[in-house]
């Protein structure tokens, strides 16, 4: 008993769903056998029905039981997106069905069927027929116009057969109503088992989704992390090798703080694997002018204080600092570079850094580092610009709305 809980609660809830649902469907087979073919049957052993003709009746409902349960566990695996929809086979159901009703108004008319024998049959195959039919079908209206064809197709032909017209009513109310019980029932359980798999497949893509973002999270914020510090690390090695050369004592300084920078940047790859790393935005504002200062360029920092900001807010900006004065070492030859942060108590705030020595003609394409960037920002909904703006100068400008600009204070 252990053992068969523990089947049953390992499988997940779709699976859990399409069991049931093809179980129920396949018990429709059984319920159309008994419920159906035994009429004839029992009208045999009252002596009203021939027994080779009651014989006859109950093979051919049990072919279609089998026939209809086919179909619908072609149409379920067509609603899950296993298989194709199966419409040949619902095609070539629905002809044989309709063909095998008729062979029983006829059997009805010569009198081979009694009154009471000949409804049963000809409205059990048409339900089950029906059932199995809207499983096959991905719109409503189509499902709607099933019922009504079967019944207007039994009304027809009782008609054009002979029989009465009360008669002729009775099979079309009794089928339409019958019909549009199965329709709606097996129209639901499919659509049910449709949703529970797509939602299904929905949690996968989200958990694969979710995996692709943290990957790209830990390549945007290793290339953050990274980029300025090996381009710090290259900048102090070369003058540390030229400060060696001239055998000037500096030179051991500067090996010290490459050797600093290399350990700080160990750390800062394992926040980033943990996911801990943030940017302090005071923090990069003082880094980034000692690093351009020790570079050799006149750098001003421009701060409002006073304005707050959400600490989510502080990290980004801090980032776009860090990420623009990687920029700065690497491309051109600037001497002079200007970051201003402008964060008035109404309206966006504007952080701006900005260059001389840029090249004329862009280097290459653009990096992931300004996409990086593009996307922390837009997390605020805010925005970023970078190019050119005449006379050898380059600008990087971020914006973020107002209504984000709370938290804590902004401290150059």
């Amino acid at each position: 008993m252990s053992k068969l809980t523990g089947w049953w609660k390992d499988r997940s809830t779709a699976a859990k769903v399409e069991l049931y649902t093809r179980g129920s469907f396949h018990f429709f087979a059984v319920i159309e056998i008994f419920s159906f073919g035994l009429v004839p049957v029992g009208a045999a052993a009252e002596g009203t029905v021939s027994r080779p003709l009651a014989i006859g009746a109950l093979v051919v409902v049990l072919v279609h039981a089998v026939a209809t349960a086919f179909l619908s566990s072609r149409a379920l695996d067509w609603q899950v997106g296993s298989r194709e929809r199966p419409v040949r086979l619902a095609v070539a159901t629905s002809v044989a069905s309709a063909v095998v009703c008729l062979a029983f108004l006829v059997l009805r008319k010569t009198g081979h069927l009694p009154e009471a024998v000949a409804p049963s049959l000809v409205g059990g195959l048409a339900c089950f027929t029906c059932g199995s039919l809207v499983l096959c079908m991905n719109r409503v209206r189509q499902m709607w116009r099933v019922s009504p064809a079967w019944a207007l197709g039994a009304g027809t032909a009782v008609l054009a057969l002979g029989l009465p017209v009360a008669e002729a009513v009775g099979y079309a109310v009794g089928m339409l109503l019958a019909c549009l019980f199965m329709s709606m029932a097996c129209g639901f359980s499919g659509w049910l088992l449709k949703m529970v798999h797509e939602l299904d497949r929905a949690r996968e893509l989200q958990a694969q989704l979710a995996v692709a973002e943290e990957r790209l999270r830990f390549g945007r914020d290793l290339h953050d992390v990274m980029g300025r510090n090996l381009a710090v690390i290259a900048l102090k090695s070369e003058l540390a090798v030229q400060l060696a050369r001239r055998e000037r004592p500096e030179a051991v300084t500067q090996m010290i703080e490459v050797q600093r920078i290399a350990r700080e940047s160990q750390r800062e790859v394992r926040d980033v694997v943990r996911g801990y790393r943030e940017a302090d935005l005071g923090a990069e504002l003082e880094g980034a002018r000692g690093v351009l200062t020790a570079a050799g360029m006149d750098c001003r920092v421009e701060a409002e204080p006073g304005r707050k900001l959400r600490p989510d807010v502080q990290s980004a900006l801090g980032w776009v600092v860090r990420e623009a004065t990687t920029n700065v070492l690497r491309h051109g030859d600037a001497r002079t570079c200007v970051i201003r942060l402008t964060a008035p108590e109404e309206g966006e705030l504007t952080l701006v850094v900005e260059n001389d020595g840029a090249p004329e003609v862009p280097a290459g394409p653009p990096g992931s580092g300004l996409a990086g960037l593009r996307e922390r920002l837009a997390v605020l909904d805010g925005t970023l610009e970078a190019g050119p703006v005449g006379d050898g100068r380059f600008r990087l400008r971020a914006r973020i709305p107002g209504r984000q600009l709370r938290g804590l204070e902004v401290r150059a």
